[in-house]
């Protein structure tokens, strides 16, 4: 997304709204897919020697769940967005790769079907994690109990 910073008011903002290729998110195709391509909607002003934008980001995302490894569609929705850039050149600003940046940043690094509650993944794990490995209780105080035996050398 380019803004031609000659387009803005002086003591005001511009709407930009539009769509950037869903390529420069550059995903790994085996884990994630965009469906869409990325849509912004931000009103961007000038403020001192920066460039701030605020407004909304979104995509639609296909990922693949890290339990069942079926696929799964999520979108990435940055509903409160904002940006400020500081000013390097005197006309234009590019704020894809800030865009792009955010928007991977939002994406889980282990992503599951049903995190956002609207499935219920269809690999359930027996034992929640830190549950005990053995039923007997007594296993584990065993095991302290042969290390309670050993002497130090002195």
């Amino acid at each position: 997304m380019k803004v031609h910073l000659n387009q803005i008011p002086p003591d005001g903002t511009l709407h930009f709204e539009g769509d950037i290729p869903s390529d420069v998110l550059e995903l790994n195709p085996e884990d994630a897919v965009a469906l869409t391509p990325i849509h912004y909607s931000l009103d961007a002003g000038i403020s001192g020697n920066g460039l701030f934008a605020v407004g909304s980001v979104r995509v639609r995302i296909r990922l693949r769940c890290v339990a069942c490894l079926q696929d799964f569609e999520t979108e990435v929705h940055l509903p409160d967005y904002a940006v400020q850039v500081e000013l390097q050149g005197p006309e234009l600003v590019d704020l894809t790769s800030e865009i792009r940046e955010d928007i991977l940043l939002l994406l889980p690094s282990h992503p599951r079907c049903d995190a956002d509650g609207s499935r219920e993944c269809p690999v359930a794990f027996q034992d929640a994690p830190g549950a005990p490995l053995s039923e007997d209780p007594d296993a584990a105080s065993s095991a302290w109990n042969v290390l309670d035996q050993i002497k130090p050398k002195k």
